[in-house]
Parts: structure tokens; C-alpha cells; sequence
């Protein structure tokens, strides 16, 4: 009888230390699964640009990726100094990542030349083909691929034109622009060939550094100017809030091309969505991930541009916005 119950015993103590120690495996199997490491490099900050990291989770959530349970994103932030994007590509390629989101042309053109071996892909770059970043849209070649914001020809002229139809009056705009952008001097050739046909003066003041834009917001102050445009540039992006509240404390009627600017309190914009760019990245992490290759996946343009208005703005700023503008827009802020 004895003997039985020792058997009895040994048996029952096996089954408690195997229920014991199943979960310690089932944590370890899935500690020790290997997951998906994205690298995701931007040119602001997280506080200025979460919401196209969160979009870009979103977008990878559609084809079933989840953080934590198949991937693991590696988030890092320049700060609006674009002259950290080499360094933070070569943290996150020491980390091992499988595939790499940057953005910005400025990102773009870091990750080209540091010629890495892992797949790059783009987001939220005006225009990839005149940066030198691909051969062409419909095969890209190279390591690198992703989503344009098609910023092409004539397209800043388009922000002088609905400028100068909201306060036809006005007849010298101040310019805020980082010449050091990769197309800056686009940018700033078409809106001053559109402000010569219109009549218009623009006045250029430059901040390529954070520390910079104070003294440049101070300048145009002083220069008295009708009307403030702001030429895209990640820096000015990451402090859309602190330039908007400039404008509308200066009543100065202001333009950029993210709907962001005019949600921060700037009076209109026009262009596409930054953070749709940064979802549809994620088709193209899916798709690599999958096999393809960014040599082979053609660059996506946006087909929809929005004018976004803020009436609240014009009414702090004593501004009467034309009919004729605001039938043309795609959404009011009241």
C-alpha cells in the first residue's frame, strides 16, 4: 500500500511541475520568436509628428501586423535638425531592422547615400524623382521606394494665387523657408514667378535650425508684410503650432501645405495629407517584406489635394475670406 502511494505521489508531483513550468515555456517560445524590427526615422519631433507614426501603425495594422506580437517599430526623431538623419539611419541599421521607413526628402536622401544593404521606404517626399532618389516612378531602381507628395512644377505658385485672392490688397508677402531643403529652390522659383504675374513682392527669410526661427519670425515682424508663406520643410512642420500662433498674434493672413498647419491655427492650406502618405507606406513594408523588391514597386502620387480653411483664425485676424475661395475648399474649420 505503501509503495502504491509513493507512485500516487511521484506521479502527482510530475503533472503539478509540468503545469507549473507550461506557461515558462509559452513565455519563452514567445520570447524567443523573432519579430519584425521596422526602423521609422522622421524629421520632427514625437510630440509634432506622433500622428504619422500612428498612421503608419494603422496602415501596417491593416495587413496584420501588430506591435508586439510580429513587429516591433524602432522609433526615432530628428528634431527638425535634418543633419541628424545619418546618424540615426546608422543607429537603427546596428539594431539589425529588416526594413526602414524615413521621412522627408532630406531622410530620403541620407538613407540613398549611406548605402545601406536593408529596403528603404519613403514617406511624405515632395518629389522624389527631381531629389534624385529614383530613376523613375514606375520602376524606382535602387534600394529605395515609397509614397510622393507629387509637389511637382507650378505647385507652390498655386499657394501665391489663393493668397493673393484672399487679400487681393496685399502686395508683399514675407517667405519662411529652409534654404538647405532638397527642392527649396524650386519651391521658391515658381512662387515668385506667380507672384510677378500677380503683382506681389516676396521677401525671403531663412531658419534652417530650430534655435534659428525665432529671429526670423522677429525679422518679418518688423518687415510689416501683408501676407506669410511658409515653404514646406520638416523643421516648420515640428513647429507648426508656435508659427501659426505667430501669425495670428501678428493678424498676418498665412499659408503652408499641410492641413496640420491651419488645424494648429494657420488660416489655409493646400496640398495633400501627410499622414495618408505615411498609411499607404505601410503597403509597401507589407509588400517587402513579403519578397518584393523596392527596385520593382512603383512610387505612389497622391490623386487628391485639399484646401483647408480655418475661419476661426480669419476672424481673430480681421479677415473676411472671399466666396469664391470658400466654395473651393474642402473643409472649414469653424
Amino acid at each position: 500500500m505503501k509503495k502504491i502511494n509513493r507512485v500516487a505521489l511521484c506521479t502527482l508531483l510530475v503533472a503539478l511541475c509540468s503545469m507549473l513550468l507550461a506557461p515558462c515555456f509559452s513565455v519563452q517560445a514567445q520570447q524567443t520568436r523573432k519579430l519584425t524590427r521596422i526602423g521609422f526615422v522622421a524629421g520632427s519631433s514625437p510630440g509634432a509628428g506622433g500622428q504619422n507614426l500612428e498612421a503608419f501603425r494603422q496602415g501596417l495594422r491593416e495587413f496584420g501586423y501588430v506591435e508586439g506580437e510580429n513587429i516591433n517599430i524602432e522609433p526615432r526623431w530628428t528634431d527638425g535638425y535634418a543633419e541628424r538623419f545619418p546618424s540615426l539611419i546608422s543607429e537603427l541599421i546596428k539594431l539589425k531592422i529588416d526594413v526602414m521607413l524615413v521621412s522627408s526628402a532630406a531622410g530620403a536622401l541620407a538613407a540613398k547615400n549611406a548605402k545601406i544593404n536593408v529596403p528603404v521606404v519613403f514617406a511624405a517626399v515632395t518629389d522624389p524623382f527631381e531629389h534624385g532618389l529614383i530613376a523613375n516612378l514606375a520602376r524606382p531602381g535602387g534600394n529605395i521606394t515609397g509614397t510622393s507628395l507629387a509637389v511637382g512644377e507650378g505647385f507652390s505658385g498655386k499657394w501665391v494665387e489663393l493668397l493673393k485672392e484672399t487679400v487681393p490688397n496685399a502686395t508683399r508677402y514675407s517667405v519662411l523657408w529652409n534654404p538647405t531643403h532638397p527642392v527649396a529652390g524650386v519651391f521658391a522659383r515658381e512662387a515668385e514667378a506667380a507672384a510677378r504675374a500677380l503683382g506681389v513682392t516676396l521677401d525671403f527669410f531663412e531658419a534652417r535650425y530650430p534655435q534659428q526661427l525665432d529671429a526670423a519670425l522677429s525679422k518679418i515682424e518688423k518687415e510689416r508684410s501683408g501676407v506669410l508663406l511658409i515653404l514646406p520643410d520638416p523643421l516648420f512642420f515640428s513647429q507648426r503650432n508656435r508659427i501659426a500662433d505667430f501669425a495670428s498674434r501678428r493678424h498676418l493672413p498665412s499659408s503652408f501645405l499641410f492641413r496640420e498647419f491651419a488645424e494648429a491655427g494657420g488660416l489655409m492650406t493646400y496640398g495633400p495629407s501627410i499622414t495618408d502618405s505615411y498609411r499607404r507606406a505601410a503597403s509597401y513594408v507589407d509588400k517587402i517584406l513579403k519578397g518584393a523588391k523596392p527596385a520593382d514597386l512603383p512610387v505612389e502620387q497622391p490623386t487628391k489635394f485639399e484646401l483647408v480653411i480655418n475661419l476661426k483664425t480669419a476672424k481673430q485676424i480681421g479677415l473676411t475670406i472671399p466666396q469664391s475661395v470658400l466654395y473651393r475648399a474642402d473643409k472649414v474649420i469653424r
